[in-house]
C-alpha cells in the first residue's frame, strides 16, 4: 500500500537525518528553515554526535525517536542513503525527501533504482534523489536549504531543478507571489509531477500549478493528471530542452530525456497547459491569473492616453489571442462622455496626451459598467502634465472594484517615477507592468484557459477493427525477426483497421502481373516487394502510370533486373500491382510511440518534401474528434482541405477518421512502434480518402526477444 501523497505536504512530525551542528552544512540550514518557519508539527533533528541544534534535542539514531514518523528528510552522504532508507522502512516512515545526490544524475541508476524499489516495498514514497526540499505553507513546512522569506499565498511550484527552485523562492517574494508550496523533484525516482498534481488539484491552498520540467519520463500518466488538473485550475509550465543542445543539457543533469519539444508543445496544449517561453512570463501569468477572475466573454477593451502604445497593444491583442470589441456605435455611447473631443472612441480608446487621472476614472466605470465588455486593459504613457499620484489611486481603487467582476490588467511607460509607482503597486497585488506585451501576454494566457475550460471534452471513438487479422501479420513478421513490414502486410493492417486502400495483388511471376494488372484496370502501379529492399525507389523497384500489357512486362523486367543489380542477394516475394490512384491533396498521416508520452498521433502536408517542410502536428492519443480536427487547423497546409481557388471542400471527416483508426491500430497492437500513411490522398467532401502507401515498424525490442 503507498501512502497518500498529503503527507509530504501535510505531516505531523518531521526527522532531519543528517541535520548538522555547522550553520555552513545543508542539514542545519534545512533544520533552521523548519524551525523559524513555524512549521506546526513536531521536529526530531537526528545526527550520531546528539546534543542541541537551534534549541531542539538530536537524536543519535531514528530509533530513539519516540514518535511516528511521517517524513524523514535525508540529508546524508550519498553513499549512506540506502542505509538510512532501510532504518526508516524499520521505523514506519512515510514520506521520504532524498536531498543526497549522486544517483542517476550521474549517471548512478542502479543504486537509486534499489532504493526506490525497497522503499515502495515497505510502503514508503522517495521525493527526489538530488532535490533542494520542499514547503508547504498548509503547515508553515519550510523543508528546503534556500531562501527563508517565502511569502504565502496560492501559487504552488513544481521545479525539477533544485537550483532554480530556490532562485524561484527569491524570486517571488520580489515580485511579491505568495506560495502555496514549492517541491523539488530531482531524478523523479518515484515521486514525479503526476504525483503531486493529484494532491495539488484538489489542495484548497493552491489557486494555480507552475512547473518547470526538464524531461518527461512516465508521459501517460503525466498528461491524464494534466488533463484532470486543469479543469480545476490553470497550470503553467516552463520546459528547457527546447533546443538540441539544451535537450542535451537536460538529459545530462537529470537523466532523463527531454524528447521532441514539438510533441511536448502541441501535448501541453491539448492537455490545457499554458506553456510560458521564460521564467519572467511564467511569473507574470501566475501572478495574474492567481489574482483575478475568468472573463465572462470574448470582448476586450484598451483605454489609453497614447495613440502608438494602443497600436502596440494592438498587436499584441493579436498575438496572444485576446479579442478586441469593435462594434463602434456601442463604443461611442459607453466612451463619448469620457472622452475628450479631439480622442477617439474607438478601440483601442484614445483619452489622448491631456487625459487626466479622473478621465481614466471614468472610463473605467463605464467599461465595469457595460456588459458588452468582459476585460479592460488600461495603458499608460508618461507625460509632463499628468499627476502621478493621482494615477496610482485610480488603479488601486479600480483594480479592487474590478475585482471577482472583470479582469482588470495595467501598464505604465515612462522613466524612474513611472517605476517606482509600478514597484508600489506591485507590492499592493495589482497587476501592473511596464511593457504592454508583457501585460497583453497575461491577458492572452487567462484567455487561452477560458477557452479551455469553455470546450467540450468529448470522447474517444471506438471502431471495429479487425484485431485478429493484424496480431496474425504481426506475429508472422516477428517471427521472421523483422522491424518492418512488406508493403502488402502494411496495407492489409490499415484495411482491417477500415482504411481505405488501392486494389492490389502481389505477383509471382510476369504471368501474374499482366493477369492482375487487366483485373484492376489500367493504369497501374508496380514495385518489388522484398524484406531486403525498403527503399524501392533507390532501387528502381518502382513503375508507375502504366498504361497497358506491353508496359506491365517491360516494368516487370526492368524492376526484376534492377533490384537484382541493386542487391544480389535480395530475396523478393514478388511485384505488387496496384490500381494508380486518382490525384487528389496529399496528407501524411501517422502514429507512433513516443519514448516520453507513448502512442501519439500526427497529421501534415504530405508526399515527398515532407521532410523538408516539416508541416506536421502532433496529440497524445487517446484523442477526441474535435481534438484531431483542433490538431490539424494547427498546420499551414490545412487550408487545401477547405478547398482553394475554385475548389471544393476536401473530405475532412475521413481523414479524422482515419487518424482515430491509426491511433486506435497502434494503442491495441503494442510490438508496433510507427504507422505511416504518406500520401493519404484526400478527395472531395464524401469521395472519401485513399491510403497509397503505408509503412509499419515494428519495436526492435519485441524482435531480439
Amino acid at each position: 500500500m503507498k501512502p497518500d501523497i498529503k503527507y509530504l505536504f501535510e505531516p505531523r512530525t518531521v526527522a532531519i537525518i543528517g541535520a548538522s551542528h555547522n550553520p555552513e552544512k545543508i542539514g542545519y540550514k534545512i533544520t533552521e528553515n523548519i524551525v523559524l518557519g513555524g512549521y506546526t508539527g513536531k521536529v526530531y533533528p537526528v545526527n550520531p554526535k546528539g546534543g542541541e541544534i537551534l534549541g531542539l534535542p538530536v537524536c543519535k539514531a531514528l530509533e530513539e525517536i519516540n514518535d511516528d514518523i511521517d517524513m524523514a528528510i535525508i540529508a546524508v552522504p550519498g553513499k549512506y542513503v540506502f542505509d538510512t532508507v532501510k532504518s526508516c522502512a524499520k521505523k514506519g516512515v512515510k514520506i521520504l525527501p532524498v536531498i543526497s545526490s549522486g544517483f542517476s544524475e550521474v549517471g548512478n541508476t542502479h543504486e537509486e533504482k534499489e532504493i526506490v524499489s525497497f522503499a515502495r516495498d515497505h510502503g514508503m514514497r522517495v521525493l527526489g534523489p538530488n532535490i533542494f526540499g520542499i514547503y508547504s505553507a498548509v503547515t508553515s513546512l519550510n523543508a528546503a536549504f534556500g531562501p527563508s522569506n517565502i511569502l504565502k499565498g496560492g501559487v504552488a511550484i513544481v521545479t525539477q531543478s533544485g537550483a532554480l527552485g530556490g532562485a524561484m523562492i527569491g524570486k517571488t517574494a520580489v515580485e511579491n507571489i505568495g506560495l502555496s508550496t514549492i517541491v523539488s523533484v530531482g531524478n523523479k525516482s518515484d515521486i514525479d509531477e503526476a504525483d503531486l498534481l493529484e494532491y495539488l488539484m484538489e489542495s484548497g491552498q493552491t489557486t494555480i500549478i507552475l512547473m518547470y520540467i526538464e524531461g518527461v519520463k512516465e508521459g501517460e500518466r503525466l498528461v491524464e493528471a494534466l488533463k484532470k488538473a486543469t479543469q480545476k485550475k490553470p497550470v503553467v509550465v516552463i520546459k528547457s530542452g527546447r533546443s538540441a543542445r539544451g535537450a542535451m543539457a537536460a538529459a545530462s543533469h537529470t537523466g532523463s530525456l527531454a524528447g521532441a519539444d514539438e510533441i511536448f508543445d502541441a501535448i501541453m496544449r491539448q492537455c490545457g497547459v499554458l506553456r510560458a517561453e521564460n521564467l519572467e512570463e511564467a511569473f507574470n501569468w501566475c501572478k495574474f491569473l492567481a489574482g483575478t477572475s475568468l472573463p465572462q466573454g470574448e470582448n476586450a477593451v484598451i483605454i489609453t492616453n497614447g495613440g502608438g502604445l494602443g497600436v502596440l497593444a494592438t498587436d499584441a491583442c493579436e498575438k496572444y489571442g485576446v479579442n478586441l470589441y469593435d462594434d463602434l456605435e456601442i463604443l461611442r455611447k459607453i466612451f463619448s462622455e469620457v472622452t475628450p473631443a479631439f480622442g477617439s472612441t474607438k478601440n483601442p480608446v484614445d483619452l489622448t496626451g491631456q487625459a487626466t487621472a479622473e478621465h481614466y476614472r471614468k472610463a473605467l466605470k463605464a467599461a465595469l459598467a457595460q456588459e458588452n465588455i468582459h476585460a479592460v486593459i488600461a495603458l499608460y504613457c508618461e507625460t509632463a502634465v499628468f499627476d502621478l499620484e493621482a494615477l496610482s489611486s485610480v488603479i488601486k481603487e479600480n483594480h479592487k472594484i474590478y475585482k471577482g467582476k472583470k479582469p482588470v490588467i495595467f501598464s505604465l511607460l515612462g522613466g524612474g517615477e513611472i517605476e517606482k509607482v509600478i514597484d508600489v503597486l506591485i507590492d499592493e497585488g495589482v497587476p501592473v507592468y511596464s511593457d504592454a506585451y508583457d501585460c497583453v501576454s497575461s491577458l492572452g494566457a487567462l484567455y487561452s484557459y477560458y477557452h479551455h475550460l469553455s470546450e467540450e471534452e468529448g470522447i474517444t471513438p471506438e471502431y471495429d477493427i479487425d484485431c485478429d487479422e493484424i496480431h496474425t501479420i504481426v506475429n508472422t513478421v516477428l517471427k521472421e525477426k523483422r522491424y518492418f513490414l512488406l508493403s502488402h502486410e502494411a496495407q492489409t493492417v490499415v484495411k482491417a483497421a477500415g482504411i481505405p486502400i488501392p486494389q492490389s495483388f502481389i505477383a509471382r511471376n510476369l504471368t501474374e502481373a499482366v493477369q492482375y494488372a487487366g483485373t484492376i484496370g489500367y493504369p497501374v502501379v508496380m514495385k518489388v516487394v522484398s524484406k531486403d529492399i525498403i527503399h524501392k525507389s533507390d532501387a528502381g523497384g518502382v513503375a508507375l502510370d502504366l498504361e497497358n500489357e506491353e508496359e506491365v512486362i517491360d516494368a516487370y523486367q526492368a524492376i526484376m533486373r534492377n533490384a537484382r543489380r541493386y542487391k544480389r542477394n535480395a530475396q523478393i516475394t514478388g511485384v505488387e500491382v496496384t490500381e494508380m490512384v486518382q490525384s487528389g491533396t496529399e496528407t501524411i498521416i501517422g502514429a507512433r510511440r513516443d519514448a516520453s508520452f507513448g502512442p501519439i498521433v500526427m497529421f501534415g502536408l504530405g508526399g515527398i518534401y515532407v521532410e523538408v517542410l516539416k508541416d506536421v502536428s502532433f496529440r497524445a492519443y487517446p484523442v477526441t474528434h474535435k481534438e484531431v480536427l483542433t490538431m490539424m487547423e494547427e498546420t499551414r497546409s490545412y487550408p487545401l482541405l477547405l478547398g482553394v481557388r475554385g475548389e471544393e471542400q476536401k473530405d475532412i471527416d475521413d481523414v479524422v477518421e482515419t487518424i482515430l483508426k491509426v491511433g486506435a491500430v497502434l494503442n491495441m497492437c503494442p510490438p508496433i512502434s510507427d504507422i505511416e500513411i504518406n500520401p493519404l490522398v484526400v478527395y472531395e467532401h464524401g469521395q472519401g480518402v485513399k491510403a497509397v502507401d503505408v509503412r509499419i515498424l515494428l519495436k526492435r525490442g519485441d524482435i531480439n526477444g
